[in-house]
């Protein structure tokens, strides 16, 4: 071999292992950023591409988290409201926060919404990682060594007798020194029929440094195909991890769809309740400052001889127990909007209060509707029902999945090899000495206990699949029909509490003068009952008020159409048309 050929094989065989290292050095060398980009980034295209199927999606889902502050820039509170008592100051150089910025906010920086909005990312994550496998999957290696030895060797050793030289052969200890190495490149793929191919090439290199430094060099290239004729054939088998990755991504959109309704519905009902909590204190306050009005009077009273000391006792009871009423409602308050500060993702600390204005916009506004067509739009458009419908689908697929088990493995195997020429460039394949050979490999059913118990339970899972079905239709007629009861229940609440409150006035009113002007039969324990009825009837107008709002907006969301914006508003004024259609 001359120096020329010695040095081609020597640096194919060093380029081959360099640039393989090269290769791997670079992949190895990726910044964990750059990972989680290109992560973030398929994900998002999956998302993309599904998300249109379904409606009111999220049209520009991400789980990346603003850092934009929209407290900042809200409007302060600058006045005192009396009935906080002492503690009203507290609340000037608060932020005021409305309900439409409340739900921009709790999009943002809800803790319960960002770990909904993960949900579905890892949900996305998966679907690329399934459609991956049936990718041609590359992998490869390198791999050198040094190593040293001591052998006996055979040399003819000179030495001089006499005037003369003489040659023999005799055995010594040398050290042996040796470099060697290799590099290999190999690729699977699944393929939609059930089969799997792979294939793989591969360079050797061996070179002793001492005695004979010839290079020893070999490649070879290799090929499988194993494609099952009967258990596991067919692209139904084959690509059912991937089917059902798809399938489960749309559920998951359809679940994060169907998470936003509640959410929206969820973070405005307990917007007003908080507001409903803050009238009652309100109510409670004005309740307290009539007692004491009435309680100075009724000393002037008993002073004049106009009212007796036992009269005077009641109002003073009544005045500690209204007292004790609106410390309580403080109280309740606080922790109503501590909670919905959570709820937005904010801390408990965060100086804020709700916008009392939100409170006096409410109106009864009640749907025109017939019940029979709402269930009907329900079960056209509920996004919960939709998914257990195709799980349904799921179940029965899976019963000609389980049934495949059964069958025999029966696999044809065709395998083909070819090596590099001998004394040649490794790159040199000798296809004419390639080696190529076709068989079967029959597994026959003799064990089939485990794929038996599997497909029996996959014709259990199916009919506990269609039970599942037929109970969600009926749940979602049964939460229909509660909520227009509910939402009807709520508007004669209403109309009741109304009615109350005019009555209450009244009385308070005639109480008040029968006392004015000393009329006999006229008591404190009267004007007492007609004051806690006063409070009563304004608290239970406003729980009806709000009531009637959450319901009307949780009917809206169990028909199905409660469409939510990106900044969690909703549009009311399409449910009427919508329902009519």
């Amino acid at each position: 071999m001359g120096k020329v050929e010695e040095r081609n094989i020597r640096g194919v065989a060093w380029g081959s292992v360099l640039m393989l290292a090269a290769f791997c050095s670079g992949v190895g060398g990726c910044s964990r950023g750059y990972y989680r980009k290109a992560a973030d980034h398929e994900a998002a295209q999956v998302i993309a591409a599904k998300a249109p199927s379904v409606k009111n999606m999220d049209p520009h889902f991400t789980i990346e988290q603003t850092t934009n502050s929209i407290i900042d820039a809200l409007p302060v509170v600058q006045q005192t409201n009396d009935f906080f008592g002492a503690e009203a100051a507290a609340e000037v150089g608060a932020r005021v926060i409305s309900l439409e910025k409340a739900l921009e906010i709790a999009v943002t920086r809800s803790r319960t919404y960002q770990t909904r909005k993960e949900q579905l990312f890892l949900q996305a994550l998966d679907l690329t990682l399934a459609r991956h496998r049936y990718t041609p999957i590359f992998s490869g290696g390198a791999r050198g060594t040094y190593e040293t030895q001591a052998r006996d060797v055979q040399r003819e050793i000179e030495s001089i007798v006499g005037a003369e030289v003489v040659r023999q052969t005799a055995m010594v200890l040398e050290q042996q020194h040796s470099v060697g190495g290799g590099a290999n490149l190999g690729m699977n793929l699944l393929l939609a029929t059930g089969g799997r191919l792979a294939s793989d090439f591969s360079v050797d290199f061996l070179r002793f440094m001492t005695g004979d430094s010839r290079w020893a060099t070999s490649s070879r290239l290799g090929a499988t195909l194993t494609q099952p004729l009967l258990r596991g054939a067919g692209f139904k088998v084959a690509l059912e991890n991937l089917t059902q990755s798809e399938r489960n991504l749309l559920y998951a959109l359809r679940d994060f769809t169907r998470f936003r309704k509640d959410f929206s519905v969820d973070v405005a009902s307990r917007y007003y309740q908080v507001l409903q909590a803050r009238d009652e204190v309100r109510n409670a306050w004005i309740g307290l400052q009539n007692y004491r009005k009435n309680v100075e009077r009724g000393r002037a009273f008993v002073k004049e001889g106009r009212e007796t000391e036992a009269s005077l006792g009641r109002l003073l009871q009544a005045e500690l127990s209204t007292e004790g009423q609106w410390v309580d409602a403080i109280r309740s308050y606080r922790e109503r909007l501590d909670q919905f500060k959570i709820l937005l993702g904010l801390p408990t600390d965060a100086r804020v209060v709700l916008n009392e204005k939100e409170l006096e916009k409410l109106e009864i506004v009640h749907p025109d509707v017939v019940i029979e067509d709402a269930i009907k739009v329900a079960l056209e458009t509920r996004l919960d029902l939709y998914n257990q419908r195709d799980q349904f689908e799921d179940s029965a697929r899976r019963i000609d999945l389980a049934a495949n088990g059964l069958r025999p493995d029966l696999n044809l195997i065709l395998r083909g090899d070819v090596e590099s020429k001998p004394g040649l460039r490794p790159q040199s394949l000798d296809f004419d000495r390639a080696k190529w050979s076709a068989g079967l490999d029959l597994d026959l059913p003799l064990d089939r206990k485990s794929e038996r118990n599997t497909y029996r339970r996959s014709l259990i899972d199916y009919e506990r699949s269609k039970r599942e079905l037929q109970l969600a239709v009926d749940q979602i007629k049964l939460e229909v029909n509660e909520g227009w009861r509910a939402l009807d229940q709520a508007k004669r609440n209403h109309e009741i509490a109304k009615i109350g409150v005019t009555l209450s006035q009244r009385r308070v009113e005639e109480q008040e003068l029968r006392i004015e002007i000393g009329r006999e039969g006229t008591t404190a324990l009267e004007l007492i009952d007609a004051r806690r009825d006063q409070i009563n009837a304004l608290n239970q107008r406003t729980r009806a008020v709000v009531g009637h709002t959450i319901a009307r907006l949780q009917f809206w969301r169990d028909l199905g159409i409660l469409n939510i914006k990106e900044d969690g508003q909703w549009d009311e004024t399409q449910h009427v048309v919508n329902v009519a259609k």
